[in-house]
């Protein structure tokens, strides 16, 4: 399977990205529908003998627990130069005051916590998982860079915030010399295209790579309306009201996805993740797997070819909404 340059970097990662937030305890937690270690092992063992080489968890992925999984894996099953791993530090660890946010303090330990859940001495990719108020820029950006020249992480990426924060964290490291971020990893699909506004333009002109998440909103682009998953039932972010306006707007755009996969003969999945893999700024989507049928949609979405016409019409019923997943 050919590899994609991520952005401007000499860092390369499959077509699919493998989100590693499915991994975890069964039934603890929030995430109810996760899976335990047996079934994470044979989601990776699947990937990577499909060619999909890249995997993004995160230190509060189950509290830690993804990462101890995902590292065990990798280790059991592949060489560590073969695979990308990306992680992420931000959300709180524990009750504690310092266990969160983006603080040189923080993130000096968290790194550290992390790299010793996955068992290895470095991550490919470490990313911010959100922007933090309460943290100086420089303070962040400084404490990332020597992360870097630690030789703890090979790039630095960020995930879900306004343009002019991420704009403003990348000339920061500019100006004094620091690592620049590589990827920006953001919510983005056929029902939230908010991104397109400002902050995909900013990151094809400074040359970082695209890995969004929920390319599926989270399932709502993968069963005809009315239906349900059971992780939509459950899913935190659903239920505290993600997507809940602009119900006109998501059931047309639905609509189509259902329709262009029933004249293609394949998956609503798989017609919803061609779409976000077809937009030009987009590096590497970030799909969540947990039963094998969502890896066979997302191994198979990738040689699905949607028509120009096709494009036109998934598009045509949007419309615009406030942007989601920043918090």
């Amino acid at each position: 399977m050919d590899q994609i340059r991520l952005g401007n970097s000499g860092l390369k990662v499959s077509p699919i990205t493998i989100g590693c937030m499915s991994f975890g305890t069964p039934g603890e937690g929030p995430q109810k529908w996760a899976l335990g270690e047996d079934d994470s092992r044979e989601v990776i063992r699947t990937a990577l003998d499909a060619g999909l080489t890249t995997f993004d968890t995160a230190d509060m992925y189950a509290t830690g627990r993804s990462e101890e999984i995902l590292g065990k894996a990798l280790a059991d099953m592949t060489r560590r130069e073969n695979v990308v791993v990306a992680t992420k530090v931000f959300f709180p660890m524990s009750e504690g005051p310092y266990d969160r946010g983006l603080s040189r303090k923080h993130i000096m330990a968290a790194i550290d916590a992390s790299l010793s859940r996955l068992g290895t001495d470095y991550v490919d990719l470490y990313q911010i998982h959100r922007f933090d108020p309460e943290t100086p820029v420089e303070e962040t950006m400084e404490a990332l860079h020597d992360v870097v020249k630690a030789g703890k992480a090979r790039y630095i990426g960020a995930s879900s915030m306004w343009a002019w924060q991420f704009a403003m964290m990348q000339y920061t490291a500019d100006l004094n010399g620091w690592t620049r971020f590589v990827s920006m990893q953001d919510h983005y699909n056929l029902l939230m295209r908010e991104e397109e506004r400002e902050m995909h333009p900013f990151c094809v002109d400074q040359g970082v790579g695209i890995l969004p998440w929920s390319p599926m909103a989270r399932g709502k682009l993968t069963h005809p309306l009315g239906t349900h998953t059971p992780r939509q039932d459950t899913d935190r972010l659903v239920r505290g009201g993600m997507y809940s306006n602009n119900e006109d707007s998501d059931a047309a755009v639905i609509g189509v996805v259902q329709r262009v996969a029933e004249n293609h003969g394949v998956s609503m999945a798989q017609v919803a993740l061609a779409w976000v893999m077809a937009q030009h700024a987009v590096t590497s989507p970030i799909v969540g797997v947990t039963k094998p049928s969502h890896l066979d949609d997302a191994i198979a979405a990738i040689d699905l070819r949607l028509t120009d016409e096709e494009l036109v019409e998934l598009v045509a019923p949007y419309t615009p909404r406030n942007p989601e997943g920043h918090a």
